[in-house]
């Protein structure tokens, strides 16, 4: 081989004994049946092996090795422990010399970690040893600890209700509710359901009305209707009970009769009801009562007020048209429910 050759050719150089490398080689041979050439051939066998091993580590060691040594101590440490090992072994080194300086270096990396380890848990001790005397009370009593620890648990619980809910004695009405809003429209629409019963019933009640068929003179008769008629039905069925002894009536329609109250004259279209609910009062009276008293000429303080009431008038239009310049059809004018009448002491 090369390097064995070479090698024989240096060691000539300087021993006197031989004269060439083919000499010592021969010598070689010669000498206990080649046991130096053996030797020489492992030299060279460990030399290549040291290489190997030495590139091998230098590649996987250092990905391996020193990136979990990085990844606990730190990259500045492992890179100087690092340095620290090629400096050591540059130049030709041995297999031996090459792994106990990496089981050196090994173990000041595992002594370095055990110390950082220990430092570790004795901060961990002391922050546990704090911890435990602020935890206690100087009495060291368990029972009165664990009711602090309750206390200050119920106080928690308490604040964040506080924070978190509502407050239960705060006036929200002005606050949009669905659900409340639904339920006053639902009791308002029940309210006015049972108004309009109500006022359904009373429109139905028997009414006993009063009144007097006008022709110049007066002729009293009673009526029964209900008070949601209205004045114009009213006027026709005291047409029909009048026309029996009034013929003329019979070729009067209904349009053409008036109905008069306390010298007002009513419209066709107001009801009963109406004057009743509104408790309407004309000039001489109150249109709201329909009954007469015995005698109605009784004379009384004109500056009181009285519910005496006076029989209305039916009369036909035409005679109104003739006599409404005299009295009493001279001081009738239609009813306007927007005005206010003024009592008279004018007595039919």
């Amino acid at each position: 081989p090369t390097n064995f050759s070479h090698f024989l050719a240096m060691k000539t150089s300087f021993d006197p004994r031989y004269d060439s490398a083919n000499s010592m080689l021969q010598t070689i041979h010669s000498s206990e049946g080649g046991r130096a050439f053996l030797l020489l051939r492992q030299r060279e066998k460990l030399q290549r092996e040291m290489e190997q091993a030495k590139e091998k580590i230098e590649n996987e060691t250092k990905k391996r090795t020193f990136s979990a040594i990085d990844s606990k101590f730190g990259g500045s440490h492992a890179e100087a422990l690092e340095e620290k090992f090629k400096q050591e072994t540059i130049g030709l080194v041995s297999a031996e010399e090459f792994r106990e300086k990496r089981k050196k270096i090994t173990d000041l990396m595992e002594e370095h970690e055990r110390q950082k380890e220990e430092e570790k848990e004795k901060e961990r001790a002391a922050r546990r040893k704090g911890k435990t005397k602020l935890s206690k009370l100087s009495f060291g009593e368990d029972a009165d600890d664990q009711a602090d620890q309750e206390v200050e648990q119920e106080i928690r619980k308490a604040a964040g209700k506080k924070h978190l809910g509502k407050d239960p004695h705060v006036n929200t009405d002005m606050l949009p509710d669905p659900d409340r809003d639904a339920a006053l429209a639902a009791h308002r629409q029940q309210l006015i359901e049972e108004y309009v019963r109500e006022q359904e019933r009373i429109k139905e009640e028997v009414l006993e009305v009063t009144y007097s068929y006008w022709d110049g003179s007066g002729h009293r008769r009673i009526i029964r209707i209900t008070k949601g008629t209205t004045i114009g039905s009213f006027l026709d069925q005291c047409r029909k009970n009048l026309e029996v002894e009034f013929p003329e009536l019979r070729q009067v329609g209904t349009d053409n009769l008036m109905y008069i109250k306390e010298d007002l004259i009513l419209p066709h279209t107001v009801t009963f009801y109406d004057l009743i609910k509104n408790k309407a009062r004309g000039k001489t009276g109150p249109l709201f009562r329909f009954d007469v008293p015995d005698d109605i000429r009784i004379y009384a303080d004109v500056r009181v007020e009285k519910d005496e009431s006076h029989a209305g008038k039916i009369v036909d239009r035409k005679w109104y048209e003739r006599n409404k310049h005299i009295y009493p059809a001279s001081t009738w004018e239609v009813y306007d429910p927007n005005k206010t009448y003024e009592a008279s002491r004018d007595l039919l």
